[in-house]
């Protein structure tokens, strides 16, 4: 959907990844927390990982 790629396009070309804030804040989302159904699909759909980091956990896709 569109939330996978707002999501997708955010991290495609960022492979320092971002977290959490930093998606919402660039994407205007008003998800607080995101919910982990999606974040289940969106490992499956778009190969997003998530690493926790001096940061927080930091949101990275790998490009095909």
């Amino acid at each position: 959907g569109e939330f996978r790629e707002k999501i997708q396009n955010a991290l495609k070309y960022r492979d320092d990844g971002m977290t959490w804030t930093e998606l919402r804040d660039q994407l205007e989302l008003e998800q607080i927390v995101p919910n982990n159904k999606w974040v289940r699909q969106l490992e499956k759909d778009i190969g997003l990982k998530r690493l926790r980091e001096m940061k927080g956990v930091v949101w990275r896709v790998t490009h095909v």
